[in-house]
């Protein structure tokens, strides 16, 4: 009969026990997600619900809802550069490492230590035959090979929490990049809305210092006195400072993208650009979804996953662990003669590891393994109301925000028509000149007031998406598994 080559031999006993191992039941309970409070409805959907949930966000590039071609580039840059994306890229690399190591318990192991030298026996050697000195040659090649049997699922119990741990590292790394681009996003558009302001006060300065020229000369003709004079150059000197703040404010903005984007703050710059956007309509879809969408959920979720596997691991301590073993090969005092049969030698055999007796430390982990695992399920159920609260949060903010700023629009409109008449009373001599002070503060505010509720605006937008997931799906993660295959068997 024709003998098979020892790697085929090899590929088709490891067949044969992986097959073997589906064979044994899996003690421990079986996973199944836990139920969380959820909503029926959103408390503040309307007007920002659309008719298609998820249409409207771009998958994998949210940001592009906005339609801000910098803001796009920004993102890009950021993608390429953060190396806190790095940092989770690799976190991520270690668990399907990781994983790959659990699924390797599957197949036997193989280790072969051939081995030749020279030696001299002692003539006075006990047993010797003959009171001489025997010098001899020695070549052995064994192998030898073991494998344990998962007749309760402690291999596999091992295997799945792998798993559920690289599945909960793809889902952190997605919430990494959501957190990150969210953070750039709500940095921009604070920008933005900074770049909108400094308009709103150098404007504010030039009708100022119009209104102190006007003063100036009105003093120079007897008709204004010098305290009109002082008021409005202290207004004028007040607003420059305004000026001055928001500039500030910009610089630490700007300083903050360049980090995000991988750049030095010092070799970064953004040209002013004043916003000039309204809050895009963010698509919702019911409450469950946010189940699915939000990765940071998705991580908690995994990790009771990884949590239920470990109490099937410790409840596996609890039964015996058999081991399959054997040697075998060649051993020869003459290099010639070392591969026929006269030179083969092999044992086989088997062990069974049985706890009986260990101070109750296999009783003490599974407990833990229990406790850790309500902690896990307490911690999901927490993070699912935080998100429910986030979106709320956002949908309350957007639609408040919304009514302000429609009042605060007809609050400049009543500010400028009272700076108008405020000027014209006083070139007429009705009022003093305080009115005309009061009448462009009360403008400057209330124009800086309005900039600034539409910057909140567009963040509130961004952590609203953010909320919601970015049109990120749980199922993505899926692919992240790893399971045995049978080149495993053949591999290092």
């Amino acid at each position: 009969m024709k003998r098979l080559p020892p790697v085929i031999n090899i590929g088709l006993l490891a067949a044969a026990l992986l097959a073997g191992s589906t064979v044994g039941c899996t003690v421990g309970p079986r996973y199944k997600r836990p139920a969380a409070q959820i909503p029926d409805a959103w408390k503040g959907e309307r007007p920002w619900q659309t008719a298609a949930p998820k249409d409207s966000i771009p998958k994998g590039v949210w940001w592009q809802i906005f339609h801000d071609a910098e803001l796009d580039r920004l993102e890009q840059e950021l993608l390429q550069a953060s190396q806190s994306l790095v940092a989770a890229e690799d976190r991520l690399s270690q668990a399907r490492s990781q994983a790959r190591i659990a699924s390797s318990a599957y197949f036997p192991t193989l280790i072969a230590d051939p081995s030749g030298q020279r030696q001299r026996l002692s003539g006075n050697r006990p047993l010797a035959v003959s009171p001489k000195p025997v010098t001899q040659d020695v070549f052995t090649v064994p192998f030898s090979v073991s494998y344990e049997l998962d007749l309760f699922g402690r291999v596999r119990r091992t295997l799945e929490a792998a798993n559920a741990s690289l599945q909960g590292s793809a889902a952190d790394l997605e919430n990494v990049r959501l957190v990150l681009t969210a953070e750039l996003a709500a940095d921009y558009f604070n920008l933005r809305e900074l770049d909108r302001e400094a308009g709103v006060v150098r404007q504010s300065v030039e009708i100022q210092q119009k209104g102190l020229d006007l003063v100036n000369r009105r003093h120079d003709g007897g008709v204004a006195n010098g305290l009109e004079v002082a008021q409005q150059a202290a207004l004028l000197d007040s607003t420059a400072t305004q000026l001055q703040l928001v500039l500030q404010q910009r610089a630490q903005y700007e300083h903050a993208i360049a980090v995000l984007t991988g750049k030095s703050a010092s070799a970064f710059s953004l040209p002013e650009a004043p916003l000039d956007a309204a809050p895009p309509a963010i698509p919702l879809g019911v409450p469950s979804e946010i189940l699915e969408r939000r990765p940071d959920v998705a991580t908690s979720e995994r990790r009771m996953a990884f949590e239920n596997a470990q109490i099937g691991l410790a409840m596996a301590a609890f039964y015996p662990h058999i081991t399959l073993g054997g040697s075998g090969g060649w051993e020869s005092r003459d290099i010639a003669t070392l591969i026929n049969a006269p030179s083969v030698f092999w044992s086989v055999g088997g062990d069974l590891l049985q706890p009986i007796f260990n101070g109750g430390r296999d009783r003490a982990n599974l407990a833990a393994t229990r406790a850790a695992y309500d902690e896990s399920v307490a911690n999901y159920r927490e993070s699912v109301l935080v998100a429910f609260q986030q979106v709320e949060d956002g949908l309350s903010g957007l639609a408040l925000l919304n009514q302000a700023a429609k009042t605060q629009a007809a609050a400049v409109a009543d500010s400028r028509r009272a700076l108008d008449i405020a000027n014209s009373r006083y070139v007429g001599g009705v009022t003093t000149y305080l009115d005309v002070i009061t009448a462009q503060s009360a403008l400057l505010n209330n124009e800086r007031q309005a900039t600034q509720l539409l910057g909140q605006q567009m963040v509130t937008s961004v952590y609203l998406v953010k909320a919601l997931g970015g049109a990120w799906d749980a199922s993505e993660i899926q692919r992240e598994q790893v399971r045995p295959a049978l080149v495993q068997a053949v591999q290092q």
